[in-house]
């Protein structure tokens, strides 16, 4: 009876484990994800500033004229 009262303890502390890691690696995705989007956002930031400072430089201005003329 020992055998089996035992048998049950490690098999609900397994399950106790196994749920935790569950847990964690959900919020491990979670904040990758989170990071990602992150990520994205700076880049899109990155790209319209960099558009935007090319757009309004003297040399792009001038071949602007250029080519409208």
């Amino acid at each position: 009876m020992k055998l089996y009262l035992a048998a049950a303890v490690l098999m609900l502390a397994f399950v106790a484990c196994a749920e935790a890691q569950d847990e964690e690696v959900s919020d491990k995705i979670t904040r990758f994800g989170d990071r990602m989007l992150e990520i994205g956002r700076n880049l899109v930031e990155r790209t319209k500033n960099a558009v935007h400072s090319i757009g309004e430089s003297e040399r792009f201005q001038s071949l602007r004229d250029k080519f409208q003329h």
